[in-house]
């Protein structure tokens, strides 16, 4: 092909072409700058060996820069508009797999299975929709994908939720989910101006690289994330307002939750906001002795 896809000229050439149009529905940004598009790889850290898999090809701007640089591209696209537009514009490119569906749906695991069985460098890659950013990132956490790192293009609201610090405004059951299975970078921001529409947002690269255990040890994971998804529940409120409204039978347990706030050395009158993932571990592992095995 002669040209990059992601350039100004060449992808208003395709979309007139296929008399293409951005549907909301789908939050279609495409990309028109070759160089940042490379800066995503040359983060990604990718190798020839690597596998990569991408949400949202779009028309196969960041894909054709992916396959320049990896064994074997798989990308999950939900548009099936695109179809014809993506066989003609990677049609350079043996090592691409495009599948029409829904990656929040699809069983990503069997994929993995079928299309990456020799390859144990694996990572995610994508310019994420932004209205379906934080699914697809905790669907490759909680289904504990095989992956190495996850390189993603987000709106950068949501990348400083990821990477937010205990105190923060931007801190929350996000930030903690995240931070247990990862380490979270933002390496790149991304101006509004680079897109096709043009976002109303800037956007932010992160790089979150799975970690070989998680940031803390807890008795029983979905615990864990219960309990702090109810500290978080209403972020005024205190932690032991918030654990008697999102606990089962948390109101009658009120003694029960000061007792185990004490021995976890957690004031009952502070914000969930204001704990580390560490005391969140110490905190529900005390409350799961408690409600599940006295």
């Amino acid at each position: 092909m002669d040209k990059e896809i992601a350039t100004p000229t060449k992808t208003t050439e395709i979309i007139k072409k296929y008399g293409f149009s951005f549907k909301k529905s789908f939050g279609q940004n495409f990309l028109i700058d070759t160089n940042i598009l490379r800066k995503i790889v040359d983060f990604a850290l990718l190798t020839e060996s690597s596998g990569v898999i991408e949400v949202g090809p779009g028309i196969g701007a960041l894909t054709e820069q992916l396959a320049k640089n990896s064994k074997k591209v798989l990308a999950f696209e939900i548009d099936r508009r695109l179809e014809p537009i993506l066989t003609e514009t990677l049609d350079p490119y043996s090592n691409v797999n495009i599948v029409f569906e829904d990656f929040i749906k699809a069983d990503v695991a069997r994929y993995i299975n079928e299309n990456f069985q020799e390859i144990d460098d694996l990572v995610i890659v994508a310019n994420l929709p932004y209205y379906i950013t934080t699914p697809i990132i905790m669907k490759c956490l909680n289904e504990q994908l095989p992956v190495k790192r996850i390189v993603v293009m987000m709106q950068k609201e949501v990348a400083s939720r990821l990477n937010a610090k205990p105190g923060t405004k931007d801190y929350g059951s996000l930030s903690i989910a995240v931070q247990y299975y990862t380490t979270v970078e933002v390496v790149m921001n991304v101006p509004r101006t680079v897109f096709v529409p043009q976002p109303n947002v800037d956007s932010a690269v992160v790089r979150l690289t799975s970690r070989p255990q998680p940031l803390v040890s807890v008795k029983n994971e979905a615990y864990f994330f219960q309990v702090v998804k109810a500290s978080f529940s209403q972020r005024r409120k205190t932690i032991v307002n918030n654990l008697m409204a999102g606990l089962e039978k948390g109101k009658e347990k009120k003694e029960i939750l000061l007792t185990a706030l004490h021995e976890a050395k957690i004031d009952p009158r502070r914000r969930g906001e204001t704990l580390s993932i560490e005391e969140f571990a110490r905190l529900s592992d005390y409350l799961y002795d408690y409600f599940h095995e006295k």
